[in-house]
């Protein structure tokens, strides 16, 4: 059984990752991503993957690489329950600019013993 102050530590984590995809000053979403992301960490999914998107700094470039690209989208936790100790999952939405589900997905992640992330693993719904 997980405790209520590891949910919430979870929670929290989720949180602030998703959190990184919204913050569009790069010094605040570095100060976030240093106390989400491990140095080492890895991300992965259908389209954003490779050694160049892993640790701290190649989160930071993937992330403002993305925010460039989709300029005013933002993402959302999905789901009744979004954070799912049990599997490490949680659901996401992509949101246009007038809050139009552009995308929907589920990442799996891998917390450290130090509470940080070491991996995400992405994938995206059909729509």
């Amino acid at each position: 059984m997980t405790s209520h102050s590891a949910i919430s530590g979870i929670t929290t984590l989720i949180d602030r990752y998703i959190a990184i995809w919204n913050e569009t000053d790069p010094a605040a979403r570095r100060s976030l991503i240093d106390s989400t992301w491990a140095e080492h960490a890895s991300y992965a999914d259908p389209v954003l993957a490779g050694t160049d998107r892993d640790g701290t700094d190649g989160t930071d470039g993937m992330v403002a690489g993305f925010q460039e690209a989709y300029p005013g989208h933002t993402f959302d936790l999905a789901g009744e329950n979004p954070h799912n100790e049990a599997t490490r999952r949680f659901g996401w939405r992509l949101l246009s600019p007038t809050g139009e589900v552009q995308m929907t997905g589920e990442d799996v992640y891998e917390p450290g013993t130090d509470g940080l992330v070491q991996s995400i693993v992405g994938t995206f719904n059909q729509s």
